[in-house]
Formats: C-alpha cells, structure tokens, sequence
C-alpha cells in the first residue's frame, strides 16, 4: 500500500470524534455473541470499535491496521471501557502472526485495495484453526448505486475493491458456509456511515 493509502486514514482518524463511532458493528455483534470467548482477529481495525466490544465479552483480541492515528484510538477506547487489546500496525505480510492461531476472524468493512484484497484474505485464512469461524461484513458491487444517490453512506468509489458473493466463495473455499447474502441494510455508525446501503454478509467456519 502506498504512503497516500496510509495518510488517508491517518487523517480520518486524527479527529477527536470516531468516524464510524465506539458501538461495535451490528452484525459483527450478533455473530460474535454465538461463539465461545477465544482469540480473535480483526483485520484493518480502525478506531478499535468491534475489537474492544470482543474484549469486554471475554475474547482475548488481536487486531491490525495500517494507520497509526487508528491504534491511538483505538487504545484509549479500550482504555476507557477497561480491557486490553493487542493492535499492531502495519501491513500484514510484517505482522508475524502465527498459523492456525485464532479461534475467530473478522473483517468488517475491511476494504482493502483491488490487486491485493484476495491474496489478503487468502493470507489470513490460514492464520484462522479448523474450525475455527470468520465473520465478514462489507459493501457489495450494487453499492455504487446507493452510493451515487448518499455520499454520507460511505464506502469505497471504485468497483474493484467492493465484493460479490462468488468472489468471497473464491476467497475463502475452504470454508462452510454457514450464511452468504448480498443485502440491502441502513447504517448508522459514526460520521461515515449513515444511510442505506448494498453489503455482502458472510460467516464460514474452515474445514
């Protein structure tokens, strides 16, 4: 990733408001609370959000991003609601994660750049145990539509780095799938997401 990738969201995270707020994502919520507590991943964190909610119902967490200004934050989140996360920052190739080390993955709104998003999540499947179960919520291909008529929905602009059904089943085969859907959802999280919008929900457990 390049050095404006990096200044991108080193400056949306510099704010004293969290872009897209300090309650956890709802879906990731839901899905989480079904699992028993054990190690977690969360992919491009952000503002720590998803990652302090984990830790506060008993999940020893892990978490990455790329900006700086994000792991600030998130820490004084974590700190503030009395629990611990490890928040390293960087790409993924130099974090040193171990295989089949965590019980759980989550990658909410984890939009990474076109020409390396599949090999990123083909990276992290295999730090994830058989078993062990990934989470995903992000916006699909239609979402451009709603895009063009909200800008305050938020969500990437260029069409490659938004997901479709089959390239998630591409992804990540070695998973069953326990739920896959493109949905229409109204969002409500923070400064930049608020509206309605297209995403792709997913929950596999790796075989």
């Amino acid at each position: 990733m390049n050095e404006s990738w990096t200044d991108r969201w080193n400056e949306r995270y510099s704010k004293d408001e969290f872009a897209y707020g300090v309650l956890p994502n709802a879906y990731l919520m839901k899905q989480i609370e079904k699992l028993p507590a054990g190690k977690i991943l969360f992919a491009a964190e952000g503002e720590g959000r998803n990652a302090v909610f984990a830790a506060k119902i008993g999940f020893e967490v892990s978490a990455f991003d790329i900006s700086i200004e994000g792991k600030n934050k998130a820490l004084k989140l974590a700190e503030a609601n009395s629990v611990t996360i490890h928040y390293e920052v960087g790409e993924l190739h130099t974090l040193n994660y171990k295989p089949e080390h965590f019980d759980a993955i989550a990658l909410i709104y984890a939009h990474f750049p076109a020409d390396i998003k599949s090999s990123l999540h083909k990276t992290l499947n295999t730090y994830l145990r058989k078993g062990g179960v990934l989470i995903f919520e992000a916006f699909s291909k239609k979402h451009l539509d709603y895009l063009a008529k909200n800008e305050n929905v938020g969500g990437p602009k260029e069409l490659a780095m938004l997901f479709s059904i089959d390239e998630i089943k591409s992804d990540f085969e070695n998973y069953e799938i326990l739920e896959l859907e493109e949905k229409e959802i109204e969002l409500s999280e923070g400064l930049f997401h608020n509206g309605t919008g297209s995403v792709i929900r997913f929950v596999g457990r790796k075989k």
